[in-house]
């Protein structure tokens, strides 16, 4: 009992600093205060070269390390994350802060959409209740941004969730790990950027900050993230998940004075008390099933 408490612990402690980490992402971006395909071609190519670092390190001394893309699976998985890598840095120069970490939240119910539709992993209906109530949300976000100039930029956020949420669902269905397809993923939205880049020219006012975000706080955030699961539930993980989308406006509002609108608070609002319940929810449900397990299989 003692060595599996001490590996809940550890998995609490991997994935809260995985968590608290992700919730700095864009506030680096905005420091850096460059056009967006500079961005993006700095943070995604610092960040693959770290993540090949990782893996090489983790290499030498261990021969069972994870592939880098594993499979046909892994391809496209890679693919997608480095198109949601293009949509999100879209979105950071389109449109809130507060928008874009509360409409990336909706990820979560978008996996579980697909996973019924793909998977034929049916909701409960808890569930069910809650991706209704994070449609209300949303819609009242994007709502809100009609005529605003931001409508463009929600709907990259859209369509980045809905990416992210397509690679976690084939991520599921191969049962393959894909730790580092994250990370190599982003050489797609590197190669674009670097076309763009070298059309017009690389324009980063402080490249300091990025560079320190793609090569330290994206790596360590995925990492993190990405092997919670070994030691926690996915409800637990979920949990924070959370901490980009409360902190990231908070950060944001305290460096640069970007207060989010009173809709965007609104919507937002039951975002984030519809996941915290429903992830609640989940985490309760599976102690409940492992202990009726464990009644009725005793050691």
């Amino acid at each position: 009992m003692p060595a599996n408490k001490d590996q809940h612990s550890k998995g609490l402690l991997l994935t809260a600093l995985g968590g608290m980490a992700l919730t700095v992402d864009i506030p680096l971006i905005k420091l850096a205060g460059g056009d967006s395909w500079s961005i993006l071609f700095v943070r995604s190519a610092t960040t693959f070269v770290a993540g090949l670092v990782m893996w090489a390190v983790w290499r030498w001394f261990s021969p069972d390390v994870p592939k880098l893309i594993p499979g046909r699976s892994g391809l496209i998985v890679a693919g997608l994350y480095g198109i949601s890598s293009i949509l999100f840095i879209t979105a950071v120069f389109n449109t809130t802060t507060a928008d874009l970490v509360f409409i990336l939240a909706f990820n979560t119910m978008f996996a579980a959409l697909l996973s019924w539709v793909f998977l034929r992993e049916k909701p409960r209906p808890q569930t069910l209740v809650a991706m209704a109530l994070m449609i209300v949300g949303i819609s009242i976000i994007v709502g809100s941004s009609l005529g605003t100039g931001n409508l463009f930029g929600n709907m990259m956020a859209t369509m980045a969730a809905f990416c992210l949420a397509t690679a976690i669902t084939i991520s599921r269905a191969s049962g393959k790990d894909m730790g580092f397809t994250a990370l190599v993923g982003v050489i797609l939205p590197c190669i674009v950027a670097a076309a763009m880049v070298w059309k017009n020219g690389l324009h980063i006012s402080e490249p300091g900050w990025i560079i320190f975000n793609g090569a330290i706080v994206i790596p360590v955030s995925f990492f993190c993230l990405a092997n919670g699961p070994k030691y926690i539930s996915g409800p637990e993980v979920a949990m924070f998940y959370l901490l980009e989308t409360v902190l990231a406006p908070v950060w944001v509002w305290m460096i640069f004075s970007e207060a989010p609108s009173r809709n965007s608070l609104i919507g937002g609002g039951i975002l984030i008390v519809t996941l915290i319940c429903h992830s609640i929810w989940q985490l309760r449900d599976g102690r409940r099933r492992r202990a009726t397990l464990a009644l009725r299989h005793p050691v």
